[in-house]
This record gives C-alpha cells, sequence and structure tokens, in this order.
C-alpha cells in the first residue's frame, strides 16, 4: 500500500498489530482455558484494526485532495466548493482556507482597481504636464526667432507662468504621493487660525490686485487647532485658489474662521456662479474637472486639499450658497470622530 510509504502511518500500523499480537499470546498463555474466548477477541481487534486502518486510509485521501485544493487556490483558481469537508480538523482546515479564499480573492479585486487606478493617474499625469511643455516648448520656438522688444516680454511672461503651473503640479504631485505612501510628516502644534488664513492669503495679493478682487476676512480672536501649520496652509491655498478662479473679475472672497468646544471651523465662500449639482460629488476626486472648471485647473489641487485636512482628523466639505456662489467648509475636530 502507498499509505505505508507515510512514516506516521506505517508506526501506528505496526504498533497496533505487535500490541494486537501480544495482547492475543498474554491472553493464551494467562487463560489457556478461555481459548476461545480469547480468539473471538482477537478476529474482533484484527476487524478493529482493518477498519482504523480503512477510516485512516480515507482521511488521507480526503487530505489529499484538500491539498491539491490548496495548491489549485495558490495557482489562481477561485471557484473550489470547500464546504464538502464536514468532519473535524478537516472542517477547521477546509474553514481557513475558505476565508483565505475570501481574503486573496478580496487582495486581487484590490489590486487590480490600484492597478487600474494607476494606470488612469498616470495617463492623466501625462496628459497634464504635456500640455504646458508643449506650450512652452512652441513658446521658446516663437522667443528665438522674435525681434520685437514688447513681444519677447510678452512671450517671455507666458513661459515663466507655463513654467510655475508646471513646477505647482509636479510639487503637488509629489505631495499627493508622499501622503498616499504614509511619508508625510504632519505636526501637532498649536495653530493659529487668523494667521493660518493670513499666510494662505499671501501669495494671491497680485493676482486679486490685478483681476480687482477683494478679501472680506471675518476671523474670531485666539481661534485656532492642533495641526501642521505648513500642511494645512497648502490646503487653504488650494481652496482659496480654487474660489479666485471662479469668482472672475472684481469678486468678493469671504473666509471666516470659528472655534468651539467640538472643533475649529474655516468657510470660505466666493460669489461666482458656483457649482454645477452633477459636479458636487467628484469635487475632491483627482483630476476631475467640474463644467465650471478653468482652463488652467488641472483638478488636484482640491484632492490634495481633503488629503491634507483628512490627515489631520478635520473633514471639508463642499455646496453653494443659497445667495449664489461657492461654500468650502473644513472643520479640525478636538478628538477623534
Amino acid at each position: 500500500m502507498r499509505y505505508l510509504r507515510n512514516r506516521e502511518f506505517a508506526r501506528q500500523t505496526v504498533l497496533s498489530l505487535i500490541f494486537w499480537a501480544a495482547a492475543v499470546l498474554a491472553g493464551l498463555a494467562l487463560f489457556p482455558e478461555e481459548r476461545a474466548c480469547i480468539v473471538f477477541f482477537g478476529v474482533l481487534s484484527i476487524l478493529l484494526i482493518l477498519f482504523w486502518i480503512l477510516f485512516t486510509c480515507r482521511r488521507y485521501r480526503r487530505l489529499e485532495k484538500l491539498a491539491l485544493d490548496a495548491d489549485r487556490l495558490l495557482h489562481g483558481e477561485r471557484s473550489l466548493d470547500l464546504t464538502q469537508y464536514q468532519e473535524g480538523e478537516l472542517a477547521i482546515l477546509a474553514n481557513e482556507l475558505q476565508k483565505m479564499l475570501a481574503h486573496l480573492s478580496g487582495q486581487s479585486s484590490r489590486l487590480q482597481k490600484e492597478k487600474e487606478y494607476l494606470s488612469d493617474s498616470l495617463a492623466d499625469i501625462s496628459h497634464q504636464l504635456r500640455t504646458p511643455l508643449t506650450s512652452l516648448n512652441l513658446l521658446l520656438a516663437r522667443l528665438a526667432g522674435e525681434t520685437d522688444e514688447r513681444n519677447r516680454r510678452r512671450l517671455v511672461y507666458e513661459a515663466s507662468q507655463l513654467l510655475e503651473r508646471t513646477v505647482w503640479l509636479v510639487e503637488a504631485l509629489l505631495k499627493i504621493a508622499r501622503i498616499d505612501a504614509g511619508t508625510a510628516v504632519f505636526a501637532t502644534g498649536r495653530v493659529d487660525a487668523s494667521e493660518l488664513v493670513r499666510t494662505a492669503l499671501n501669495p494671491f495679493g497680485i493676482p486679486m490686485e490685478i483681476h480687482g478682487q477683494e478679501a472680506k476676512l471675518e476671523l474670531q480672536e485666539q481661534a485656532g487647532f492642533s495641526g501642521d501649520a505648513d500642511w494645512t496652509a497648502e490646503a487653504l491655498s488650494n481652496i482659496i485658489k480654487n474660489c479666485l478662479e471662479h469668482m472672475g473679475e472684481g469678486g468678493i472672497l469671504t473666509i471666516r474662521t470659528q472655534e468651539n468646544n467640538l472643533y475649529t471651523e474655516f468657510v470660505i465662500e466666493d460669489d461666482g456662479p458656483g457649482f454645477s449639482p452633477e459636479d458636487l460629488p467628484h469635487l475632491f476626486e483627482r483630476f476631475y474637472r467640474g463644467k465650471q472648471s478653468s482652463g488652467l485647473g488641472v483638478g488636484i489641487g482640491l484632492a490634495l486639499a481633503r488629503m491634507i485636512v483628512n490627515a489631520e482628523n478635520g473633514m471639508i466639505r463642499a455646496e453653494n450658497r443659497t445667495e449664489g456662489g461657492a461654500r468650502f467648509v473644513l472643520r479640525f475636530y478636538k478628538g477623534i470622530v
């Protein structure tokens, strides 16, 4: 029998036969007058040993089948029925394999989705980088043959704007990658809300003056929260940038802050056209550009803002104002929510 090559099976079989032979011989020596009874129990013992051997062989066959099923699982088979193993340790082992199958299937599905998402993201990144770089290349070609000083200055300015846009895009993508990878370090010091708003607004002073835009600040004194000032300023700047791009010439940007026992809140509003209803659920998705998107938008500023706010135990939402325009609400909670 091939099962005799199994050391455990062979050892148990040999030991059972030795004990049986010893018991029969001892019975015959001690009780010679009860020879018929001893022979009867000896035969019964042999039958029990044979039954044990058959039962053990059956278990080994089922173990072999379970091992083959496990091997098929490891090689990608996902349609196996493990409910056929209903007895003792085999049922426990089959149940664990079923859990492993469910885990592997879920993991495989997640990996496939991540692969598709990565492929789509790389395509979007490639497109977003290609556009300004192509324009920059054309501008440089025109600049090389331009003799008029005024036109040269205009082309240099346009080239610098394209370069600045490309640098911002690359830096934003790197920040997103750092947060995704879990390598971004967020401080937990006290952040003054008023100072944070002014820091976030500072880079937009000149563009706002050029477009006749105004910032209306309603800042609560001493309001603040525990977080990272630099990262939060990045998130707030991206939201402000989005508002300024959409509210047009002469618009008014309103920023309010307040702190209570539960959270510190930032409300940023503009008097632009607001959001299309179908855009609202997707505003914070990467590379999503709504119907009201400007030509320069790439769709990652709001996504980065949400990632930063979420990493600091906060929440962010966007909505339309009843009187017209867009509203962003940021809340940084004092405890885990």
